[in-house]
């Protein structure tokens, strides 16, 4: 008798994903693409006249409970005219679709497509889009309650536990492991003195590849670590990826400086900040890359980024967010 062997992870054909899709939405000519293989497995959804994503998710990723509140958080900004990427039911109302993969059920959504295209380094405009647009969704992500499924953003997951999953991993390098206990230790008294942060979801991820920009537009998409916590996360995501840029050479602090600026000052035409939430996004910023440097140490996709020279340049980068610690 012959039988599937097991798999932990499979990649889902495209031509039964249009199948699929062509049976559930009221679309007609359906092409499906895969874009991206990874923590969720995304899709170019193609028809006669329209283009869609269709994101797959992983279950040792997302659960279902984690899935619905990223829909309802993308629904409720959607409904606040807050230009997201949104979840499209099918022609029953369901959103979420449920699919037998080898491996077991698997979660599927479809999004609307952002329009425009991503940028590597944003022009004054559309700095200024970003910086309204990621005030408005505070605005609204500051005031839901959609339950308790994310995770929080918090000491605990973005210093404490981080380094706990990264200590084997620092094994042949217990200097910068030192450094990086620490630097996490001075994050910590910091955050734990400054009061009244601002709380909500955070996207977490506010980097250019997460945006398009259109004739005076922007979209935001991919919530995928969307979860709780300070919304200072949320500069500090961008903040990081100037300084990023800066240490690269690729940009000079001058013009990294001015392009914040330009970000905060759009951002504060619709929400205010306060002088305790600039003061903790460098801190957030190291908090940010632990947070995501543990993450790699639970997922295949990033084995590369868990060995020792990544690690090192890794080590060097959050030396270097230091130096901006007041």
């Amino acid at each position: 008798m012959k039988t599937v062997f097991p798999a932990t992870y499979s990649t889902l054909c495209p031509d039964a994903l249009s199948s699929f899709l062509s049976e559930k939405y009221p679309l007609e000519k359906v092409q499906c693409k895969l874009l991206v293989r990874g923590v969720g497995d995304t899709y170019l959804v193609e028809t006669a006249d329209d283009r869609f994503i269709l994101r797959v998710y992983r279950s040792s990723h997302r659960s279902l409970s984690q899935i619905k509140e990223e829909v309802a958080l993308l629904l409720a900004l959607k409904a606040a005219a807050v230009s997201v990427s949104w979840p499209i039911p099918d022609v029953s109302g369901e959103i979420i679709q449920l699919l037998d993969a080898v491996e077991g059920e698997r979660c599927a959504v479809l999004f609307s497509y952002a329009p425009g295209h991503a940028v590597r380094l944003p022009n004054e405009d559309q700095l200024r889009l970003l910086g309204s647009e990621m005030a408005r969704f505070h605005n609204i992500s500051s005031t839901v309650n959609l339950g308790k499924a994310r995770w929080a953003f918090n000491i605990d997951s973005m210093f404490v536990h981080p380094l706990q999953m990264l200590k084997t991993a620092f094994a042949d390098n217990p200097e910068d492991y030192a450094w990086l206990q620490q630097a996490a230790k001075a994050a910590i008294q910091k955050l734990s003195l400054v009061n009244g942060l601002s709380m909500g979801y955070c996207h977490f991820d506010f980097l250019p590849k997460n945006m398009h920009f259109g004739e005076n537009t922007i979209t935001l998409f991919d919530f995928d670590f969307m979860g709780y916590g300070w919304l200072a996360n949320d500069l500090a995501s961008f903040w990081q990826y100037l300084m990023l840029e800066v240490y690269t050479k690729r940009m000079t602090q001058e013009a990294a400086d001015k392009q914040y600026h330009v970000l905060l000052e759009a951002y504060r035409e619709h929400r205010p900040l306060s002088k305790e939430e600039l003061e903790v996004v460098p801190y957030l910023a190291v908090g940010w890359w632990l947070f995501y440097m543990g993450f790699h140490t639970t997922h295949d996709q990033f084995h590369a980024f868990t060995q020792p020279g990544q690690l090192k340049l890794f080590a060097g980068l959050l030396k270097h967010f230091a130096t901006y610690w007041a």
